[in-house]
């Protein structure tokens, strides 16, 4: 793996090559789809929400007791004849491992997959001391070939073609082979490695946990190699970062529950390797296995410390951050990570590898909470990956572009008189349909992948007054959270909000103080500016016991408010964020919608389901429920994968934004809607500019639109 550090332009080269391999795109497409329907039949069976909550539970105890776990695992290992080591670095582990080879005058290394050797370099190590490495994994043996990293933690050739494996071994063997005959193919890598087996003197292995009440460490593999590299050589060592310990059996067995589906949509892997002591061995001079066991700290007893980022100690290493990435989707481990893989990866990067590659990598999340939502151990991926944008933001200071949008943003009225400039500066270039018309490539380049909107004519804010009323017993009264979008781009969106309130008797008020909800400033690491946007906002809904909920049309923004002030500002977002709630849910489940009031339109209608609709808030059903009330509800295949917007990140990443916007279009034509609703003014304004651009007449509009278009009177 090529180890420098990239600059932004360099990272982005790599993912347009990523973009462009035909095989890596159809391989991580199918395997995105193909892998949340596995997942969800092995979750079917047990309580899912259960057993994670039991994991992180577990795992955040043994991070509070890790030098005591440490310590009785010491005590208990050397009692069953385990020589136990720990280093302070990855250094001094490669160091360890090294030093006992030497010791045991031996040539041939077998190795077992471990990612905590890969984070050491360990066999980097072992080849500049003249030992011959063999990694024993089938997918780790031919990345070893092609001298490359892993490209998923749990599936390290992932992103290699049966065809590539076919020129592999043949370098290896001399031999041709037929690509298409997968068979052959896995026989001869299974007699390659065999003979290998036998040669092998040292026996290397990660370990998944590490048992304290007994000094027993565990293995978990599909192929069975870690089984024969752990008892055929007379040697065994098993490297394991601090974090693997557990204090009981049943710890692990928790783990061990959920890591297999999480993983692969398994129950359980098909072995599973308990070692308790050193076991016996005849050609060893007291009959006895020489077994090692190094313990890894590179930073982890610090981190175990840190109040935000001690719950990555809760992993258990399953891969799942990466199966359901949708960046990961598009461009592959090998672009969406370091040595760690994934969301996860991209934190550990951090901490592990450097805080300059963190910062590079760490800006390639778009923000969708998916990782959040899968976790084995329940960690808040998207939080920590904000935070070491913030961190590193801190440390090697922003962007020109980007501190110019913060010290805007911050000055509410600045940032909505340059909206409003823009509005009328807009003119020469806006078309009969309300886009921008084409422009050349030197001024929006890869943006042209869709047609852009152009601003309202007017803001939400300036004809709010006209369309509102004062009613005399109201079944309730609500805040409309407006956000940037809704208020000077889509409007109509609001006023359709505003008809169906009307229509079932609530009074709606509109604090005018109000401005953009902060989560495009999160995304950018502009963490001061997001408390300032934050206090704006909270300020502006002061008379908050006066309102039953605050309603925002913007899932995003309902997520933000609702789950991100309370970290951003603490007590003093308690009683704000607890009022906000998205549309759907509103309508859905606490209005008390009235059908009776509504046409059925025979109009089919297809819903996507923004990422924080879906995954930050639970809501999935509630605007399904709404559809069928009032039209035709046509399903659509992955109707809450990503459509690629991801505020700032379409401008960031636009060739991925692309990407995934043209996976959402190809979704949609598959159906025959015509029309396609979603919650999200930034999901509409991605989904209509894409279809618009592909020529496509399907309509797209907010589901309050849909409803609004619906009413009777």
């Amino acid at each position: 793996m090529e180890d420098k550090i990239k600059t932004v332009q360099e990272y982005k080269q790599e993912i347009d090559e990523a973009l462009n391999d035909t095989f890596l795109r159809k391989t991580l497409d199918k395997f995105a789809v193909d892998y949340r329907a596995s997942r969800e039949t092995v979750f079917k069976e047990i309580d899912g929400n259960k057993l994670i909550k039991a994991v992180a539970d577990a795992k955040d105890n043994a991070c509070q007791h890790m030098e005591e776990l440490y310590e009785k695992f010491k005590v208990e290992a050397e009692k069953r004849g385990v020589i136990v080591h720990r280093a302070k670095d990855a250094q001094e582990a490669n160091e360890i491992i090294s030093k006992i080879a030497q010791n045991s005058n031996a040539k041939k290394i077998l190795k077992s997959k471990s990612m905590t050797a890969e984070e050491t370099h360990l066999n980097h190590k072992l080849e500049e001391d003249g030992f011959e490495v063999v990694e024993t994994d089938l997918g780790e043996w031919l990345i070893q070939l092609r001298h490359e990293g892993p490209s998923h933690m749990v599936m390290p050739a992932i992103h290699l073609s049966r065809y590539q494996v076919a020129d592999d071994l043949t370098k290896v063997t001399n031999e041709k082979y037929d690509p298409e005959d997968i068979q052959r193919l896995v026989k001869v890598a299974r007699v390659e490695l065999r003979s290998k087996f036998i040669e092998g003197e040292i026996g290397v292995s990660g370990a998944n946990f590490a048992i304290a009440e007994n000094g027993t460490f565990g293995l978990v593999t599909n192929e069975g190699n870690a089984r024969l590299v752990s008892t055929l050589p007379k040697v065994h060592i098993a490297i394991a970062g601090l974090d693997k310990l557990v204090p009981d059996f049943e710890s692990a067995l928790t783990a061990l529950t959920v890591l297999p589906r999480n993983a692969t949509g398994q129950r359980l892997t098909a072995n599973v390797t308990f070692i308790n002591g050193a076991g016996e061995c005849g050609s060893c001079d007291d009959n006895k296995k020489e077994l090692h066991i190094v313990f890894l700290d590179n930073g982890r007893t610090e981190i175990a410390k840190d109040p935000i980022f001690s719950q990555v100690f809760r992993c258990v290493r399953c891969g799942a951050c990466a199966n359901v990435c949708p960046v990961y989707r598009m461009v592959g481990g090998h672009k969406m990570g370091y040595i760690y893989i994934g969301a996860i990866g991209l934190i550990l990067t951090y901490f592990f590898h450097g805080k300059e590659r963190a910062a590079v990598l760490a800006q390639n999340c778009i923000g969708c909470e998916a990782c959040k939502d899968i976790c084995a151990g329940g960690i808040d991926l998207p939080r920590l990956i904000t935070e070491v944008r913030n961190r590193t933001a801190e440390e090697f200071g922003h962007p020109m572009q980007v501190a110019f949008i913060g010290k805007i943003m911050s000055n509410r009225k600045l940032f909505h008189n340059l909206l409003k400039f823009a509005r009328f500066s807009q003119g020469p270039m806006k078309t009969s349909e309300g886009y921008v018309r084409h422009l050349p490539d030197f001024l929006f380049g890869k943006h042209q992948f869709k047609s852009l909107p152009t601003l309202a004519k007017q803001a939400f804010r300036e004809i709010y007054k006209e369309h509102a009323y004062k009613l005399e017993n109201p079944k309730m009264r609500v805040g409309i959270f407006s956000g940037c979008a809704q208020d000077f781009i889509y409007p109509n969106h609001l006023l359709a909000f505003m008809k169906l309130m009307k229509a079932h008797n609530v009074q709606v008020e509109f604090p005018e103080e109000q401005t953009c909800c902060g989560l495009p400033l999160q995304m950018l690491a502009q963490k001061e500016v997001n408390k300032e946007v934050a206090t704006q906002n909270v300020g502006a809904f002061k008379d908050i016991e006066k309102y039953d909920y605050i309603v925002t049309l913007c899932a995003s923004c309902a997520s933000h408010l609702s789950h991100s002030y309370p970290h951003i500002l603490g007590d003093q977002a308690k009683a704000f964020s607890a009022k906000v709630i998205d549309f759907s849910s509103f309508m859905n489940d606490k209005l008390g919608i009235d059908y009776s009031l509504f046409n059925h339109s025979t109009e089919k209608v297809a819903v996507h389901i923004p990422c924080h609709q879906a995954r930050s808030l639970g809501v999935m059903e509630q605007p399904r429920e709404l559809i069928r009330n009032v039209a035709d509800y046509t399903a659509m295949k992955e109707e809450a994968s990503c459509c690629g917007f991801g505020g700032s990140y379409s401008v960031k990443f636009p060739e991925i934004s692309k990407e995934l916007l043209g996976n959402k279009i190809r979704r949609v034509e598959e159906t025959d809607a015509e029309r396609v609703v979603t919650d999200c003014p930034g999901c509409t304004m991605q989904i209509r500019g894409g279809l618009h651009k592909h020529g496509s007449k399907v309509k797209v509009t907010h589901i309050a639109e849909l409803l609004a278009d619906n009413l009777k009177n």
